[in-house]
């Protein structure tokens, strides 16, 4: 009987360590987990980047189309793009 205890406690810690073994590298809290976690956080880090830069690309123009200093380069690239307009002698190229 002594023996039949050893071998159960000794089942009982093999089946504890692999059982977290395995939740280490494999579980919702993982290493691979943080590892795509890490990868997550620098693709939304350079996302932001991308969305600030648009941001204050957009604020510069809305700033030189406001209605005190309307900046006339601006007003005729805004004429051209949205309305089409051109000199006779240009050349249009569209581009998707």
């Amino acid at each position: 009987m002594h023996g039949m205890g050893r071998n159960w406690a000794a089942g009982f810690w093999l089946f504890l360590v692999a059982y977290f073994a395995y939740h280490a590298f494999h579980g919702d809290n993982s290493i691979h987990a943080l590892r795509n976690l890490q990868v997550q956080e620098i693709e939304l880090t350079m996302l932001a980047a991308d969305v600030r830069q648009e941001r204050v690309f957009m604020e510069t123009q809305t700033r030189s189309l406001a209605f005190q200093s309307v900046d006339p380069d601006m007003l005729e690239e805004q004429v051209r793009a949205r309305l089409g307009f051109t000199h006779p002698d240009e050349v249009v190229i569209l581009l998707n």
